[in-house]
């Protein structure tokens, strides 16, 4: 499994109201020169195919847009809107991914490298505080089907209602799996490539 196999969609996830960002458009904000949701882009541009939910902002060659339904409906809404995109899509498994990890290109080769074991649904990250991340991660897509069905209903939903019924095998992150959810982290991030570059 390679984060290039043809087998393989993704989702990434940029629909949010950035709520903890004074509702700035997360997606759109630039780090080391480009967008934090061209980050993730780039991470899976081997994929097929890239579904992405939010606004039509996010509209790149090669990548479709979608919208949940209500807008701002949550995560899993936002899954549920792209699993029905990828529906008769020939594809085993889907990247699951948040709009805001700057070292998506190391998470999408760290967990690329780890086949979902036989008795799991998904690969995931886990950080270095034991924090499942649920949105940064490589699903089984018929499992991820599965769950969103079994949901009454899927606006307002929480991911853990969604990822409740599966089998998570979860890989140390190294770091890889850092999200930035509000401003303080963003500038902490940018801070730390600039003592590195120094």
């Amino acid at each position: 499994m390679t984060a290039s196999s043809p087998e393989s969609a993704a989702i990434v996830l940029a629909g949010g109201r950035a709520t903890r960002m004074d509702a700035a458009d997360k997606a759109s904000v630039v780090l080391d020169g480009t967008a934090l949701v061209d980050h993730v882009f780039a991470a899976v541009r081997g994929c097929a195919p890239i579904i992405a939910v939010g606004p039509d902002s996010l509209s790149r060659p090669g990548i479709r847009v979608v919208r949940e339904d209500p807008p701002f409906g949550g995560p899993v809404a936002a899954i549920s809107a792209a699993l029905n995109a990828l529906d008769g899509v020939d594809v085993v498994e889907t990247w699951l991914l948040a709009c805001d990890l700057p070292r998506a290109q190391d998470l999408v080769a760290l967990l690329a490298a780890v086949a979902i074991p036989d008795d799991a649904d998904a690969v995931i990250a886990v950080d270095a505080d034991g924090r499942e991340q649920w949105l940064a991660g490589r699903y089984r897509l018929n499992a991820l089907r599965r769950a969103a069905a079994a949901l009454p209903e899927v606006a307002g939903v929480s991911m853990r209602s969604l990822i409740a019924p599966l089998t998570l095998h979860a890989v140390d992150d190294a770091g890889t799996a850092l999200d930035l959810d509000t401003w303080s982290a963003i500038e902490d991030y940018r801070n730390s490539r600039k003592d590195h570059h120094v």
